[in-house]
């Protein structure tokens, strides 16, 4: 289905997820994903995301922060993108045209920045596009559906 230069965005879902073993299915298929991703290198974020990220782990899920840690600063290697007033603008043609809460706006801008092909999460639409970003449920479709050479 993709390409080897096929990139996934990940949401800041598939990162808890992938560290709460609360819902066994869901972390099994997060961790799934995480590994293909690394294994790939396919794998694209934001500075958003892994604030979201640290800020849930830590807090809500009770993750021992210096385990959080460790997680952003080894998903710092993926080069997050950053922000700037060239991703808020794009962010609000997002609110705007694509009817998307703001945050979402700001994850949608982010992974069209980096030329994702693919928004990995459960809290948009599965299937729906944005420009040529397709949202993926992780736990709706497997890695194994996707082509990772």
């Amino acid at each position: 289905m993709s390409a080897p230069a096929d990139h996934f965005f990940v949401d800041t879902n598939v990162l808890l997820y992938s560290v709460d073993a609360t819902d066994a299915a869901k972390h099994a298929r997060a961790r799934q994903w995480m590994d293909a991703l690394w294994n790939t290198d396919s794998g694209r974020l934001s500075w958003q995301v892994l604030n979201e990220f640290y800020w849930n782990a830590a807090g809500k899920l009770k993750t021992p922060a210096v385990r959080v840690r460790e997680n952003v600063e080894a998903l710092a290697l993926w080069q997050p993108v950053g922000f700037g007033l060239g991703l808020l603008h794009r962010a609000w043609y997002w609110s705007d045209r694509g009817g998307v809460a703001y945050w979402d706006s700001l994850i949608l801008a982010a992974a069209e920045s980096t030329g994702c092909k693919y928004l990995l999460s459960e809290d948009f639409q599965a299937g729906r596009k944005f420009g040529d970003l397709t949202v993926v449920n992780p736990f709706l479709a497997s890695p194994e559906d996707f082509d990772f050479e």
